[in-house]
């Protein structure tokens, strides 16, 4: 249990420090950084697929359900950044004249 208690202190600070940082931004900035974070998530898709790799295909590997879970969350994010990324450009775009 005790080697359990750093890593679990240092995700419930991960968390309190995220929390706090994003709320901080103002709402101007946040399309600018998902599109930002849009490289990270897909750097972590790639990162999970390689940890998701197994020599056997039993799932029951915890770095191929991870893996699987990561590549999941991450491809919401990059989807979810890129749909978000492109409402706000066509929101600068000049409106046709008919």
């Amino acid at each position: 249990m005790e080697e359990l208690l750093i890593p679990i202190t240092i995700f419930a600070l991960a968390i309190f420090i995220g929390f706090e940082v994003i709320t901080k931004v103002p709402s101007t900035l946040h399309t600018p950084l998902m599109s930002g974070s849009n490289a990270i998530s897909g750097i972590t898709i790639l990162g999970a697929l390689m940890c998701s790799i197994s020599e056997t295909l039993d799932l029951e590997h915890i770095g191929v359900l991870l893996g699987m879970f990561a590549v999941i969350f991450a491809t919401i994010n990059v989807v979810g950044g890129y749909v978000v990324t492109n409402r706000m450009l066509r929101m600068f775009k000049s409106p046709k004249k008919q």
